[in-house]
Parts: C-alpha cells; sequence; structure tokens
C-alpha cells in the first residue's frame, strides 16, 4: 500500500515535502529587519570578551580614520556585552569599514559591522511600583 506522501518523522527531511524543514525564501508576511541610514557611525556585534577599545579601534583603522572606537561593558562585571561602536570621519570610510570587517574574525570570534541606527529620542515613562491606580 503506497502513501499519498512521507509521514511523521521522514516528512521533516524529505526533499518532496512543501514544508521542508524550513522555508526556502522568505514569504511576503516575514519582516525584514531595516536597514539603518548610512552614517560615520559603526554599530559592530558579535564581539569577543577579550576585545578592547584600542583592538577594535586597531582593526578598523586599516580602512580608514578611527576617531572613536568603544566596546561596551557590564557596569558591574567590566565585562564586554559582546558589542561597540566605531565612528569614522568620512561615510566612504565607514562604508570601506562594513565592507572589510563584517563576517570577519577578531580576536577568534566573527564580528558583524553595519551602520548604527540612531538612539530612540522618545521621552522615558515615569516608572510604575506597582500600586492600584483609583
Amino acid at each position: 500500500m503506497a502513501a499519498a506522501g512521507p509521514r511523521g518523522f521522514r516528512s521533516l527531511f524529505s526533499t518532496l515535502s512543501t514544508n521542508f524543514p524550513f522555508p526556502s525564501q522568505p514569504t511576503a508576511n516575514q519582516s525584514q529587519r531595516p536597514q539603518a541610514e548610512p552614517s560615520t557611525n559603526l554599530f559592530v556585534s558579535g564581539l569577543s570578551k577579550r576585545t578592547t577599545d584600542e583592538g577594535l579601534r586597531e582593526c578598523f583603522a586599516k580602512f580608514g580614520e578611527v576617531i572613536h572606537a568603544r566596546v561596551v561593558k557590564d557596569r558591574a562585571s567590566g565585562w564586554s556585552k559582546g558589542f561597540g561602536f566605531v565612528r569614522y570621519s568620512k561615510l566612504e570610510e565607514a562604508a570601506a569599514g562594513i565592507e572589510g570587517m563584517d563576517g570577519k574574525f577578531l580576536d577568534g570570534w566573527v564580528i558583524f559591522a553595519e551602520y548604527a541606527r540612531p538612539r530612540d529620542t522618545s521621552p522615558l515613562s515615569p516608572p510604575s511600583y506597582g500600586g492600584i491606580r483609583q
């Protein structure tokens, strides 16, 4: 007796299945992450705990004049949070920095570089203390 199609566990690994474990193309209702506007400020993620401000600066200085390089650290422990920012003097240098370092290794980790998004400037809401409003 032949089955109409793969069932059960085999269906996950069958290339005949329409939902082979992951969709091959994003569907229309899946949102793509919006890209930031080009700027001289780069967001760098995937940093090692060993990466320092100086190491980040040296790495990105190959592609232009780095004005500022900072690894964001945890206030309590002082360890890197795994991301940082690099600011170039010119937009063309920032584009070269992304091209040259995105997906490359730094201190044994693959890092990702992209244009930084501006901070949200909406005012903070006052703290809530869990009381009942009347």
